[in-house]
């Protein structure tokens, strides 16, 4: 933050938090040329331009640095050294580390497969793989020759795969025989078979087993100059309503995007060891991959985080060192409800930042971080998401963490919260999150969408030239964020709007219920509140359990938000990346049937609320 506020002469006040803030308030004003200045502080390789920003009368149409000329391959991979590139460990105990020099090496023999099967600038390449080296390799090499990339992981079944890909239509597919995931070793060739009978257009199949790339020759590794706006990327929305939304990625703006939020606020060094628990099938693995820009090295894992127990990520971050330990708030919740306690078993001296996101972290998830895991880790609560393939808001290293709460607007991110008539919310009072001024990572486009009416309906028709995120969002004090779930989920009984993470944060933390799902059913011209938990090992719901939840929520949030129905379900249904599916739920009970349970990463839990008869009473 420093080094890019020095280069444009701006003068920052001794107090880190006012710095933050004085800084934050001029890269929004000055946003082209707080982009350009970023590239040139971060060490982008490429042709800048000269022009920082060619202003639209849309939105969308706002492009940054638009003579800029870049390839984000040469960026990520780097000069071929001896430094550790890639450290990965497989549930089943698999270890591989792969230096620079080694990572170029299977670049360049992937590129000869790609270029043989035709692959050229504007194809498409999909991956159908584990959170493994070769998928990164594979990423860089199509990256390399200008080739868009599309990643999904091996979980996904026959129609969650085709949705995805048969909309972008790849000429070559890569995928694996099998991976292991809760202690078992799960088939993938049977499906493959399926896959590619569904997807005409892939002209080529590679699957990745040892010695797949015996044989190729390594020949210098093409990287082609771009523009900054080339599509990099294509990632897919969860999809619970039908098939997921293939929202095209440009890459220099998602590469400079993630540097400012890994070098500035998440505080990557040259050097760290940075780790996200992540597979190919969610952003955050994009997010990881392009650490490797800013000089780290990647760790790596496939399979359950929490096999063969809870403290799997832990003795993982002890073997290797990992400095960034990247979560999700699920996953944090599944420890705190395990009881274990890093803090007491662990070393755990390398992590200097532990980072959550998914889903809304709560007060006392912070408290089991601070109490249980580190108590000096800068604890970094983040939220954007697929449709940025970043951040809106994020967290701020030289500022103080509250329990709760979202540190910072991220930089040059004109975030704002506002109410129903789309005025600025104050403190405190629940609105929408929005972006009020362009940023280089919006989507290009949505696939198949010429005239992108699906893509301003996403984001922009709410309000008028802002960007409209779609979360339930309030400010605080501290000029922090607080997250109470997707505006499109909230609870409004009465005409009185709170979002779902209100009664989650007040019945996940009694110990008699492991997680909840709550939703508003229509009910004799209004809503009423339909609470689903999912009760902990050795409880079962009862009247008295009801009596003090529903005390509970009617003390500490609002009587008119107390749940009519309270039932208990076997298992709550989620999507790929770990967030509660709300909407699935409500689609059920309300009698709409899904139209893509493949988004989902376990379906069958939504038989547990069909045919209900106490939703009917």
């Amino acid at each position: 933050m420093t080094a890019v506020a020095a280069e444009v002469g701006l003068e920052l006040p001794s107090d880190p938090v006012a710095a933050y803030d004085h800084f934050h308030e001029w890269s929004v004003a000055s946003r082209g040329a707080f982009w350009a200045e970023a590239w040139k502080a971060l060490g982008v390789i490429g042709d800048r331009g000269e022009r920082f920003v060619e202003d639209a009368e849309r939105f969308r149409d706002v492009r940054f640095l638009p003579d800029a000329t870049l390839n984000v391959a040469e960026n990520l991979l780097g000069e071929p050294t001896d430094d550790m590139a890639i450290m990965f460990r497989g549930e089943d105990g698999e270890a591989v580390d792969i230096t620079r020099a080694e990572l170029h090496d299977m670049v360049a023999r992937i590129q000869v497969l790609l270029r043989n099967a035709g692959v050229g600038v504007g194809d498409r390449v999909a991956a159908w793989l584990p959170n493994r080296p070769e998928t990164y390799a594979v990423m860089l090499a199509a990256a390399g020759l200008g080739a868009t990339f599309a990643s999904t992981s091996p979980d996904f079944g026959v129609d969650g795969v085709v949705d995805r890909f048969g909309q972008i239509e790849p000429t070559v597919l890569f995928a694996v025989a099998d991976y292991a995931y809760n202690g078992k070793r799960h088939d993938c060739l049977a499906r493959l078979d399926e896959i590619r009978a569904s997807l005409p257009t892939v002209d080529s199949v590679f699957v990745i087993e040892p010695g797949w790339l015996d044989g190729v020759g390594a020949p210098a590794i093409t990287f082609e100059p771009l523009p900054f706006d080339h599509p990099w990327y294509v990632l897919f929305s969860s999809g619970t309503t039908g098939k997921p939304k293939c929202i095209v990625h440009r890459a220099g703006g998602v590469l400079l995007k993630h540097l400012t939020e890994q070098v500035l606020h998440c505080d990557i060094r040259p050097g760290d060891r940075v780790f996200y628990f992540t597979t190919a099938g969610w952003m955050m693995w994009n997010w990881l991959a392009s650490a490797l820009a800013a000089d780290a090295t990647l760790v790596l894992y496939d399979g359950s985080p929490t096999w063969p127990n809870h403290n799997r990520l832990f003795d993982l971050a002890d073997e290797i060192g990992i400095t960034l330990l990247g979560t999700s708030a699920k996953f944090l919740d599944a420890c705190a409800h395990a009881e274990i306690r890093p803090l007491d078993t662990h070393d755990l001296s390398s992590v200097r930042t532990l980072t959550s996101t998914g889903s809304t972290l709560n007060p006392e998830g912070f408290a089991f971080v601070y109490d249980a895991i580190k108590t000096d880790v800068h604890l970094v609560s983040m939220s954007g998401g697929t449709d940025l393939c970043g951040c809106l808001v994020i967290g701020n290293p030289l500022a103080p963490v509250y329990a709760g709460e979202i540190q910072v607007p991220a930089l040059a991110m004109a975030v704002d919260v506002l109410d129903e008539h789309g005025v600025s919310a104050p403190p405190g009072i629940e609105g929408e999150l929005v972006c009020r001024a362009p940023f280089p990572s919006t989507p290009i486009r949505f696939w198949n969408d010429p005239d992108n009416e699906r893509y301003d309906a996403a984001y922009f028709d709410r309000f008028e030239g802002m960007w409209h995120h779609g979360d339930f969002i309030s400010r605080s004090v501290h000029g922090g964020y607080v997250i109470s779930g997707r505006s499109d989920a909230t609870l409004n009984p009465g005409g009185v709007r709170i979002g779902t993470a209100e009664i989650y944060r007040r019945v996940d933390t009694m110990p008699e219920v492991e997680e909840s799902v709550v939703i508003g059913q229509p009910w004799e011209n209004d809503t009423r509140i339909v609470l689903f938990v999912k009760m902990a090992e050795g409880y079962q719901l009862d009247d008295e359990l009801r009596t003090r939840i529903r005390a509970r929520i009617r003390a500490e949030v609002t009587p008119r938000h107390v749940p009519a129905v309270i039932a208990a379900v076997d298992d709550i249904p989620r999507t790929r990346s770990g967030k509660i599916s709300e909407l699935a739920v409500r689609d059920i009970v309300t009698g709409r049937e899904l139209n893509n349970v493949e988004a989902l990463a376990n379906p069958e839990a939504l038989e547990h609320f069909r045919d209900r008869s106490e939703l009917l009473a």
